[in-house]
């Protein structure tokens, strides 16, 4: 077992990275971004035997709230947990900040915190402590991340939902080659599949289902209560969220959880936030046609800049949905509540609430995509709370700058 945090009261904080990780922290805080099989505040509950909590984005708050005592230990919630940074976290005094470079990583904070605004200013006035380790921290600074920490987190995660316990036995009629292991859970379905771990582990969540016909190549984790559909191609690293359906081809991507990719069409290399449908045929681009690194528009600079990646798909942010046949370019933004049609490519960022697609956008109206919200989350067995309502409407209005079009309709 990992060492523990020392401390109670943990929270983490993500108001020095959270507009760089739009558009995927539209609708959660950093805490709630998954990679792998589990988000980043799951992968600190194995390290701490306290409360964890959220300082957040004030929209965000009333669904995330805050929880203070008289003793905190703040995190950045960028920070991937990992033994080193544990040790050096459970180092701090009270009123010490650990920093690597500019980066904040951790503080103790020995003073009860009635504003969230106070906790930045709290941690402003703590005596700064240099992370010293020939190993830098891990951090989630851009969405692009996750995919250059899939595979490891993918793994990781493998191997924390695995050890130490016997994996239920797959059907006669599946296929495993390799030497990496299949660790099969409670409930799972599996028929006439077969099962590649020459390159890694192949996890299979709770009640999933692969269907007949699938091949799988690992690393590849399933989350509880997903499927595989028939004749499925999945080419890891894919880490697959919760209650997902995929399909088709897949290389190298995140799904978030609650999201649909059933049929037929590529998607490579990109990140899918929850509540997303991908209409049948539906393909990404991951690799430009000139081989050179992929730029992706970035919230902040409110430009494209460059990821450093050779392949890097799409990153969609969660309610956004595409119909048939719909194609993306390298790259490509889409923020959160989009509807995607149509001929031809659309532009390569597509501003959240956006409705069309190659032929140009108009503004998805907030009352018709919360009605459709509304019947998703039925489907599902959720319901859409007045939370999920007000952060709705809080992200319409946040991104009408963005919706360029509206100002030529004025």
């Amino acid at each position: 077992m990992p060492d523990k945090l020392i401390s109670a009261n943990i929270i983490l904080s993500d108001r020095s990275t959270w507009s760089y990780l739009l558009p995927l922290t539209h609708t959660r805080p950093v805490a709630d971004i998954r990679i792998g099989l589990r988000t980043i505040k799951e992968k600190w509950e194995e390290f701490c035997c306290g409360i964890i909590s959220y300082h957040t984005e004030t929209y965000l708050a009333p669904k995330y709230p805050l929880l203070c005592e008289k003793n905190n230990l703040i995190i950045n919630a960028s920070l991937l947990p990992e033994t080193e940074i544990v040790d050096h976290i459970n180092t701090l005094q009270e009123n010490e900040a650990l920093y690597f470079e500019n980066h904040f990583l951790a503080a103790r904070i020995s003073q009860k915190i009635n504003d969230p605004e106070d906790l930045s200013f709290l941690l402003s006035s703590c005596k700064t402590i240099p992370f010293q380790s020939t190993t830098p921290p891990q951090l989630l600074l851009r969405p692009w991340n996750i995919l250059s920490l899939l595979t490891k987190e993918t793994l990781s995660d493998i191997h924390f939902l695995s050890h130490n316990r016997a994996s239920q036995k797959l059907s006669d009629t599946n296929r495993i080659i390799g030497g990496h292991p299949v660790f099969v859970e409670e409930g799972v379905k599996a028929e006439c599949a077969v099962f590649n771990t020459t390159n890694g582990p192949i996890y299979l969540g709770k009640n999933s289902e692969v269907m007949e016909g699938s091949l799988i190549r690992g690393p590849f984790a399933l989350g509880e209560g997903s499927t595989v559909n028939m004749g499925a191609k999945i080419y890891g690293p894919v880490a697959v969220g919760p209650k997902c359906k995929i399909g088709g081809e897949i290389k190298g991507t995140q799904f978030f959880g609650n999201a649909n990719k059933g049929h037929e069409g590529f998607v490579g290399d990109s990140i899918i936030g929850e509540w997303c449908n991908l209409g049948a045929d539906t393909n990404t681009s991951n690799l430009k046609n000139n081989y050179l690194p992929v730029r992706v528009w970035s919230y902040v600079e409110e430009k494209f800049v460059d990821t450093g990646l050779q392949f890097c798909g799409l990153i969609m942010g969660d309610h956004s949905k595409t119909g048939i046949n719909t194609m993306f370019n390298t790259g490509t933004v889409t923020g959160a509540y989009c509807n995607i049609f149509g001929e031809g490519y659309p532009r390569n960022f597509i501003p959240s609430f956006a409705w069309g697609g190659g032929s140009g956008f108009q503004t998805h109206p907030l009352k018709k995509a919360l009605e459709t919200a509304t019947i998703v989350f039925a489907r599902r067995n959720f319901l859409l709370t007045e939370e999920d309502k007000d952060i709705a409407g809080a992200i319409n209005e946040q991104t009408a700058h963005s919706r360029v079009w509206e100002k030529k309709d004025l």
